[in-house]
């Protein structure tokens, strides 16, 4: 059958185009579901689109976040029916079949009541999970967050909900008030002149004991290290692009020696973890999704203040060249399919 996807059919070019999909007869494990709502992942789709991404081949459907009605379900299939909603990692397409004894898929049943547009924002916060689970925050630590889009801003709310006295710090002034609109209480726009007078005011002139690095611009990174106090940790939670030369002795000395010096660094990419349960390894990607369904349906975790925009597909360009150029005003981008005819 043909359905719809948005497509980058090479650097800078993207079209709503048709696919061929046979998903009939359906495997046992089997899940197929027509996507509801589908979300943006900024940075990574962005670099995807610019060819950058080795991974990313042209022509080639972007995207890992979706939520989308269950049509049809394998005869080995248990705990999800037809209609039920469910969240996973698929692409901005019409439909997506999950084979859910693959270990590396992910079908989650959405709460009753909760929104699509809402549940899809999961995806980031599992993103941000990853910096919480590998984290030594402790009730009443302060924690630094730099970068409040929305994988920081989840991080800054997760670190919050674990007991950190989290400062959010971004060069935009409107992150900052989106980020304060989640909860953060100290939410800032990062002056380099101030920053450290700001967060010496906030702490009573101690130092952060965690640093979050959310920008994935490494740029930012040693000029925010003399904010962590001795015995601190860094944890490096944006995927690191572009270049940037500096002194890397320097760097080192900061960490090991210089100042407040023998700080920790740790990388939280999330992938560290596996996606199903594993009985030898604490946490996994499932659980946080499931984590997180459940506090943004609690309220624990504020997502509305985040997402900016709902477009249809076919306004694919408009969305991906507002997050290039207008990044102040287009943070969370949905795409919405459920005004497309069904597949033929």
């Amino acid at each position: 059958m043909k359905y719809q996807s948005v497509l980058f059919t090479g650097a800078n070019s993207i079209e709503l185009g048709e696919l061929e999909g046979d998903f009939f007869p359906l495997g046992a494990y089997d899940v197929l579901a027509r996507t509801q709502v589908s979300l943006i992942s900024a940075g990574t789709e962005l670099a995807c689109l610019s060819g950058v991404e080795a991974w990313f081949g042209f022509p080639g459907t972007p995207g890992y976040a979706s939520v989308s009605e269950v049509v049809a379900v394998g005869a080995a299939v248990r705990g999800i029916s037809e209609g039920d909603l469910v969240y996973g990692m698929g692409g901005h397409r019409q439909y997506q079949l999950y084979d859910t004894c693959n270990p590396r898929a992910l079908c989650v049943k959405v709460p009753p009541g909760l929104d699509a547009a809402q549940a899809v924002f999961t995806r980031m916060i599992c993103v941000s999970f990853t910096a919480l689970r590998i984290s030594s925050i402790e009730l009443g630590d302060y924690v630094a967050v730099t970068g409040l889009g929305l994988v920081g801003n989840f991080a800054a709310q997760l670190a919050q909900l674990q007991g950190g006295n989290v400062i959010g710090l971004d060069l935009s002034a409107r992150r900052a008030q989106l980020a304060r609109d989640c909860g953060i209480r100290h939410a800032l726009q990062l002056d380099p002149a101030t920053v450290a007078d700001d967060i010496a005011a906030i702490t009573g002139a101690a130092e952060v004991t965690t640093l979050i690095e959310a920008t994935g611009n490494p740029r930012a990174l040693p000029g925010a290290l003399p904010w962590v106090g001795r015995y601190g940790e860094v944890i490096l939670l944006g995927t690191p692009r572009g270049a940037f030369q500096s002194d890397v002795t320097e760097l080192l000395s900061q960490v090991h020696l210089d100042g407040n010096g023998s700080l920790s660094f740790k990388g939280a990419h999330e992938w560290r973890y596996p996606v199903q349960r594993d009985a030898f390894v604490k946490h996994s990607i499932l659980r946080n999704a499931e984590l997180a369904l459940d506090y943004i349906s609690s309220g624990a975790l504020q997502v509305a203040p985040l997402h900016t925009h709902t477009l249809p597909p076919a306004r694919a360009a408009e969305a991906y060249a507002g997050l290039r150029d207008q990044k102040d005003d287009y943070i969370g981008v949905v795409f919405d399919w459920r005004g497309l005819p069904p597949a033929h």
